[in-house]
């Protein structure tokens, strides 16, 4: 969306703060059904309080150490621990607890209090009872808080104490049991178990004994992992050996040579006498070069030159010889064209030295991989040729030695496990002590305070729930943002809510000839800074975008009635006023003209007078104006057809007559629903101002307005009736609105 001035634009607070903003707005639109809710939740929350029967709550600590201990933190069982009675195992004190909420335990414990309480129910005792490990600076303890709620504060003392002796005797009752049925299991094992691993053992040495075998499988594994180990290095040396041969590839073509070339090439680049020749060589070819465009080769200098050239050539030979020796001297100029080879190869490793070297290099490797890889491919032959007489030997070996080891392994762990549950059933089993024995049951509730808390933020949480709702549901517009969003045109402005409240008496006199008494909401719009500044901004608006596309007269309409049309076209008058512009204000509204009431002028004679067939009237009599830079044209009286009426060429050449008079004319238009006025209108002038009160159009009607005016020349939509528009210097622009006032209207 185009934006016009934003740099003058005021800001409201859902501009400002975004997201925040906007969920804040609506909030504040909804507020009613947030309080309502809010209040709702209140309220049942203090008369559930007030209703609500007393409750005491008792508690106790009790210190569970247990001389058996199960498997913690992930660590393997203890030998004996696996062959008790696994229905009563505690692994930690999650499952302590869980066995002390049992519905087991609850029942013998009101048993216990069936005497004193015959209403009490397993049902009621868990669900009133709470169990929970203490846990001191992020650390867990062998401390169990126990709390008991009731509406009897001895009740709940009760309770906790039949728990806590209920608690004491199934322990005690349970880990003997479980200890010896553990220990009656092992020593029914042991014999059996003994008597097969003495038959394992022998079979296993008898096997031995027959193959003159010490461990098949050890050996069967070892070369198994070296054929293992051969077959990856050899992937490994193709996977470098491939890279290598695409490197060489690369080089050779690159240097347009052989590694011999480029050996060659290398040797001489490292001479620095043969460089020296080199570029002098490249010098005498250049003067030479150079001298030739002007003479012959019979120049003298020529000569001299082409001398010269021979006698640094056979240097370079001689130099190319000494360094290479005679026998890579002679490859080199069989290389090349004759005597030349030697140079050729010269000036080829001056110029990459480098790639040379890198193509000698990475031939030597490749010719290395080779011969290891060759070297591993008859290690690998042997080793498979050993490896096929272990498969029978290994099968009947992998039979044996597991069985032996497993029975063995198994003896061990009940020897173990005999020990230590013979110990445990010696030391006995848990010490459940009561570090805090069960008190007296204090009141907890019900609690005002924290209920009404809770109340609170329900309430919000479900008030806003429901603002949320209700505005999803709204069809409104409820921000200058929506506005945007439903029309493709540039916001002009926003002016703010009037404020409620008595209105202020006015300032200045409008000087239409009487006495006048302005109505309420006009004054307000004069005597509210707010008012005033959003109405300059606006126009001032409306000049930049008269700077781009030239237009002298505007129509003033809305989508419906009510959204302030009237007031804003009256507002721009008085702002454009104020900067020094002939205005002429036009009542367009021939059906339900407001205009005048306004002003409290006159409607005998106006628009309709001037436009009717019958007319005598000369303009300038129906014109009304101040003295000043404002002229008001009412409506007139209300004709049959005011359609036809503005639609006349009456009614575009009075428009005509009025730009030519006039540096504004702003037409006070009828809504755009409903009838086509406003559009007859529109047609007469250069452009359009829309206006949209937020939180009154709906969206169906702007969209409707929207899809009317695509074919003429809006200029602009205002946002009218927004709230929390902020503006600086209000108190100076209250001191200075008479002053204004009286330099448009006249004094």
């Amino acid at each position: 969306m185009v934006r016009v001035n934003e740099s003058n634009m005021p800001m409201t607070v859902e501009e400002s703060d975004g997201g925040y903003g906007q969920l804040l707005a609506v909030l504040m639109r909804r507020r009613n059904w947030l309080l309502g809710v809010l209040g709702a939740v209140l309220t049942i929350a203090v008369v559930f309080t007030l209703v609500s029967r007393p409750t005491y709550q008792s508690e106790m600590q009790l210190l569970i150490e247990p001389n058996y201990q199960g498997k913690k933190d992930g660590s393997p069982p203890r030998q004996g621990e696996q062959y008790a009675d696994s229905g009563v195992t505690i692994d930690d004190y999650a499952t302590q607890i869980n066995v002390m909420r049992s519905s087991l335990l609850i029942q013998r414990a009101v048993d216990i209090l069936r005497s004193e309480y015959p209403d009490l129910t397993v049902k009621e005792v868990k669900k009133n009872l709470v169990l929970k490990q203490v846990v001191e600076e992020k650390a867990n303890t062998k401390i169990v808080e126990a709390t008991y709620t009731a509406n009897d504060p001895i009740k709940a003392q009760k309770v906790l104490k039949a728990v806590h002796t209920v608690y004491q005797i199934y322990n005690r009752e349970q880990q003997e049991q479980r200890l010896k049925k553990g220990l009656k299991f092992i020593n029914e094992q042991i014999p059996a178990v003994t008597k097969t691993v003495d038959r394992a053992e022998d079979r296993l040495e008898e096997f031995r004994k027959n193959n003159n075998l010490i461990d098949p499988e050890q050996q069967a594994a070892t070369v198994n992992a070296s054929l293992n180990a051969i077959a990856q290095e050899r992937e490994v040396i193709r996977a470098q050996y491939n890279d290598l041969q695409a490197r060489y590839g690369q080089l050779q073509q690159q240097l347009a040579r052989s590694p011999q070339q480029a050996l060659v090439a290398s040797r001489l680049s490292q001479s620095s006498r043969y460089q020296t020749l080199l570029n002098e060589l490249q010098r005498t070819e250049l003067a030479l070069s150079q001298r030739r465009v002007v003479f012959t080769d019979e120049d003298p200098n020529v000569k001299k030159l082409l001398e010269q050239r021979q006698n640094l050539i056979s240097m370079m030979q001689q130099e190319g010889g000494r360094v290479l020796g005679d026998g890579q001297a002679a490859q080199a100029a069989s290389a090349g064209n004759g005597g030349d080879g030697v140079l050729q190869q010269g000036q080829l490793g001056a110029l990459d030295l480098n790639l040379a070297g890198q193509l000698i290099e990475v031939q030597t490797n490749m010719n290395a991989m080779r011969a290891r890889d060759n070297s591993l491919a008859q290690t690998q032959q042997k080793l498979r040729s050993e490896l096929k007489r272990f498969p029978v030997l290994l099968a009947e070996y992998n039979r044996l030695v597991p069985f032996v080891q497993i029975n063995r392994d198994k003896l061990q762990q009940l020897l173990r496990a005999q020990q230590e549950l013979s110990l445990e059933i010696a030391r006995g089993g848990f010490d459940w002590q009561a570090l805090e024995e069960p008190r007296l049951g204090l009141k907890v509730g019900p609690n005002l305070k924290i209920n009404l808390l809770l109340g609170l933020v329900a309430g919000l949480m479900l008030g806003s729930l429901a603002a949320f709702l209700r505005d999803a549901v709204d069809d409104s517009v409820h921000t200058s943002e929506d506005l945007e969003r439903q029309f493709e045109l540039p916001l002009l402005g926003m002016t703010p809510e009037l404020p409620r409240g008595r209105v202020a008496p006015p300032e200045v006199s409008l000087p239409f000839g009487k006495p006048l008494n302005l109505s309420p909401w006009t004054v307000q719009v004069r005597n509210w800074p707010p008012s005033w500044e959003s109405l300059d901004l606006i126009y001032r608006n409306l000049q930049l975008m008269n700077e781009v596309a030239a237009f002298k007269s505007l129509v003033v309409t809305s989508a419906v009635a009510g959204e302030g049309k009237s007031t804003l076209a009256l507002g721009l008058a008085l702002s454009a006023a104020r900067l020094h512009q002939r205005v002429l204000l036009i009542d367009t509204d021939l059906r339900r003209p407001s205009l005048h009431e306004i002003l409290n002028l006159p409607n005998d004679y106006g628009l309709s007078t001037l436009l009717s067939s019958d007319a005598t009237l000369p303009v300038h009599n129906a014109i009304q104006s101040s003295g000043s830079y404002i002229d008001i044209l009412t409506a007139g009286p209300q004709p049959e057809d005011p359609a036809n009426l503005l639609s006349s060429q009456r009614m575009r050449e009075l428009m005509a007559g009025f730009e030519q008079n006039y540096d504004l004319i702003l037409l006070d238009a009828p809504p755009l629903l409903g009838m086509v006025d406003a559009m007859i209108a529109a047609s007469c002038c250069t452009g359009v101002v829309l206006v949209s009160r937020v939180g009154m159009v709906r969206k169906t009607e702007l969209a409707q307005a929207n899809a009317m005016l695509r074919k003429l020349n809006v200029i602009g939509v205002v946002a009218n009736g927004v709230s929390n528009v902020t503006y600086g210097y209000g108190a100076y622009a209250r001191e200075q609105q008479g002053v204004e006032l009286k330099k448009v209207w006249g004094s």
